[in-house]
């Protein structure tokens, strides 16, 4: 009786799923018009297409940041700030006592050849989270970069 009253719950029916095909009528509609002689509008849609979310800027902006810069009156360039002469000197002797090159470096610690490339050549923006994983790595206490106000 069981194995029966199992057997009856089952719905053994073929279920098929398929895509719903949007626009295809839409093209139609247009590919008609346009053999019959038809008016046909086209409009092309500012950022169409793309992945990024925050419109025309590509990303969310920063009030505080554009303050900043509209309150700075000088019309000198930007700059964002560079590795110190020390840090850069104190990364090059600590990975050549571990006789490390700067690919090898790099691996341990999960970065890109070129940010200790950068950071050795003074050319990049001190970022603390690096600086500490090259301390931790390393073994030894590296000199940090003075703080902005």
């Amino acid at each position: 009786d069981i194995l029966k009253m199992s057997n009856l719950e089952q719905d053994w029916n073929t279920v098929t799923f398929s895509k719903k095909k949007t626009g295809q009528s839409n093209a139609k509609a247009v590919t008609q018009a346009r053999q019959q002689g038809g008016d046909v509008e086209t409009v092309k849609k500012f950022a169409a297409g793309g992945n990024s979310h925050g419109g025309a800027t590509g990303g969310s902006v920063n009030l505080g940041t554009l303050r900043k810069l509209e309150d700075d009156d000088s019309d000198a360039p930007m700059s964002l700030g560079s590795v110190p002469t020390n840090l850069r000197l104190a990364i090059q002797k600590g990975r050549q006592a571990k006789g490390w090159n700067q690919k090898e470096f790099a691996q341990k610690i999960n970065e890109k050849p070129q940010i200790v490339n950068e950071y050795e050549s003074g050319k990049a923006v001190p970022n603390g989270q690096i600086i500490a994983k090259m301390e931790r790595i390393l073994g030894v206490k590296l000199p940090r970069p003075p703080k902005k106000k």
